[in-house]
């Protein structure tokens, strides 16, 4: 499992019924993806109280076919017409768990730094622990970056993103469409 996310950051006057109008009609082409596990078109508003206005669409591929034939074809090529090439966050998987239930309306991502002295099999067992545990979540992923030594825990959720309250270090996102 791999799971990646880019992040694009826009002026805090853009017009984000352009994103809600562009993952509209475009969004259901990744709805049967080949080695797609799902994308979530997620966005934050500043209006709504985000930080910033963010297209942050986050996905998990089964594994490198999928994520090569998107990222060397028309999917990635139309991000990189309208807003320049960003750069793509990724992870390895850990695990994932998804229990289904009302259609996800928000997203939370947190980033969980390991530390030097910290045991890897042991972080390994606790992230996958904490994963069965993840409560009323759609679903939940959890996947390091080597490169960094950083965890990051995603979870999508069936309330709106004004109902996750303040969460200290974690990034909320409303979730436009999910294709899986």
């Amino acid at each position: 499992m791999i799971a990646k996310q880019y992040t694009i950051k826009l002026p805090a006057d853009y017009d984000m019924e352009i994103i809600r109008r562009r993952v509209r009609d475009r969004g259901s082409v990744f709805d049967d993806w080949p080695g797609l596990k799902f994308k979530a078109y997620l966005i934050s508003e500043a209006s709504a109280g985000a930080t910033a206005n963010r297209y942050a669409p986050f996905y998990v591929w089964h594994d490198t076919a999928g994520t090569n034939e998107f990222l060397y074809g028309d999917g990635f090529a139309g991000i990189g017409s309208s807003f320049g090439r960003p750069l793509i966050e990724h992870w390895i998987g850990l695990g994932m768990r998804i229990a289904g239930g009302a259609r996800p309306r928000s997203a939370t991502r947190e980033d969980v730094l390991v530390h030097d002295r910290e045991d890897l099999a042991a972080v390994r067992e606790r992230e996958l622990t904490r994963l069965e545990s993840a409560g009323d979540a759609y679903a939940a992923v959890v996947a390091l970056d080597p490169y960094r030594w950083q965890l990051v825990r995603f979870a999508l959720w069936s309330m709106p993103v004004g109902e996750l309250g303040n969460l200290p270090g974690v990034t909320a996102y409303e979730v436009l469409h999910l294709s899986e």
